[in-house]
């Protein structure tokens, strides 16, 4: 089944996250199928926090991906937001 995730990166106490199409049965931070957008807990002032391709994301849910919780989560706050 493919899952839309996190992937963490970034340095230790400083996390980035990458919003990715992946396997479910892929590790975390392993191999991807698609990098869909980026997350930026740490983003202040002008800094961009959240960035999702809508139409990627889209075509994936279009095609039986499922959203992780975090993500959905996400992905709600972006659409509040717009």
């Amino acid at each position: 089944m493919v899952v839309i995730r996190l992937a963490r990166g970034g340095a230790k106490k400083r996390p980035f996250f990458n919003i990715v199409a992946t396997d479910s049965r892929n590790r975390r931070d392993g191999r991807f199928i698609e990098r869909i957008g980026f997350y930026d807990p740490m983003a202040s002032g002008a800094a961009v926090g959240l960035r999702i391709a809508a139409d990627r994301l889209a075509h994936w849910q279009g095609v039986g991906a499922q959203l992780s919780p975090t993500v959905a989560r996400l992905v709600a706050q972006q659409k509040a937001a717009a």
